[in-house]
């Protein structure tokens, strides 16, 4: 298949490129997550990643990893707490503070979840040539980086 000529050294054709492929990543996402669980909204799968990958923490820190108002956080947790997916703990370190951790079923549906949009992303990578998988491993990393995000890998997701 014939690709048109891009400036690929243009913010604005990045830009474009990225928001084009996220397009792709949003719709496996759903789809993903509608295959193992259909109670979970995207930001709240969102909110699940986030403590399986950085722990445990509090309610305003999960609303400004969010970008959220810390109401809206609130409402989150008051959902995911009554799925069992997340629970409110005292915080050993200071007792009058309270911090969000995932549960057992938490980890249960990101891994899921996960390995559902692994598979779906595996399959479409597979379609490529070598160079362009090493030269979109070597983009997304950077880009991911840039975008404070932690990486992902099949130890962190307890596969090896």
């Amino acid at each position: 298949m014939s690709r048109p000529k891009v400036d690929t050294n243009g913010v604005d054709a990045l830009t474009d490129a990225v928001l084009t492929a996220s397009r792709l990543l949003v719709a496996i996402s759903a789809r993903s997550l509608a295959a193992v669980e259909e109670t979970i909204t995207l930001p709240q799968f969102r909110m699940l990643v986030l403590l399986d990958s950085r722990g445990a923490m509090k309610l305003t820190t999960i609303a400004e990893l969010l970008d959220v108002n810390p109401s809206t956080a609130t409402r989150m947790v008051d959902r995911l707490v009554m799925t069992e997916m997340i629970a409110r703990q005292q915080n050993p370190a200071v007792r009058r503070e309270v911090v969000i951790e995932l549960t057992a079923e938490g980890r249960r549906v990101v891994r899921g979840v996960t390995r559902r949009r692994r598979a779906a992303i595996g399959r479409i990578v597979a379609k490529m040539s070598g160079d362009e998988r090493r030269d979109l491993v070597q983009a997304l990393t950077a880009f991911t980086e840039a975008g404070g995000e932690p990486s992902v890998t099949a130890a962190d997701l307890g596969w090896i």
